[in-house]
């Protein structure tokens, strides 16, 4: 009688083990779940109060948004005029020229021995960088370094010249733009708050016809402080 109640408890045992183990893992899948959704960015009161201007359900034309951006704008310094363009696809990159300076500077630094140290070192202060051909076979191995932030040198965009010092001049006024790695999204600034309407209009208009008006979805706006105000693509050629 013993060796079968112990069979009848054992059975009942391993009925129970696969109910605790799926149990366990629901348990487990919901607490990962509460993990991933992040509680509301918390914003300020002059957030809140700049965001009662703009219409979310609205496009505005680029003259509109850009005569908007001062007044949503509440930052005590001169911000910047950032743009944000949802492309179809990543990798899109290319270098832009704007009709007037957007106040910000490329860093430009031609490959050489200084150069090699402070990568060793793992030190990067430029965001465009020049090569000789001689000098890439010293570069291979920064190229884990180099390669994900787009500062490889390349023959393509004439990064790699035998006249580095004239590709300087040449790209000193140009800006570089780019996709996030794992997102079709790009971010640039086009100037500052304090320029005239016209300036930053037509800024704007530049960086839409380089970017290429076919490979875009949506377009924002918006001053270092303050909301994103979205534009109205046809408005563009307006």
């Amino acid at each position: 009688m013993r060796w079968q109640k112990k069979k009848i408890q054992k059975r009942r045992l391993q009925k129970k083990k696969p109910q605790k183990i799926k149990k366990s893992i629901r348990q487990l899948a919901e607490i990962k779940n509460l993990l991933k959704k992040k509680p509301p960015k918390k914003r300020g009161k002059n957030y809140l109060e700049a965001k009662k201007k703009v219409k979310n359900d609205k496009p505005y034309s680029i003259s509109e948004a850009i005569k908007l951006l001062s007044s949503v704008s509440f930052s005590k310094f001169k911000g910047s005029v950032d743009a944000h363009i949802n492309v179809k696809e990543t990798g899109l990159k290319g270098e832009i020229l704007f009709p007037h300076s957007t106040g910000k500077k490329q860093n430009i630094r031609i490959v050489d021995e200084n150069l090699i140290k402070d990568l060793e070192k793992g030190k990067i202060d430029f965001n465009l960088l020049i090569a000789e051909p001689k000098m890439m076979p010293r570069l291979v191995k920064f190229a884990k370094l180099l390669g994900p932030r787009g500062l490889m040198p390349n023959p393509k965009n004439g990064t790699v010249t035998e006249n580095p010092e004239e590709a300087v001049k040449n790209m000193a006024g140009k800006i570089q733009f780019k996709t996030e790695a794992k997102f079709p999204l790009i971010h640039l600034s086009i100037g500052k708050i304090n320029m005239t309407e016209k300036e930053l209009e037509e800024n704007f208009k530049t960086l839409i016809q380089t970017v290429g008006r076919r490979n875009i979805e949506k377009v924002f706006l918006s001053p270092t402080m303050g909301p994103s105000i979205r534009i109205d693509l046809n408005s563009i050629n307006n």
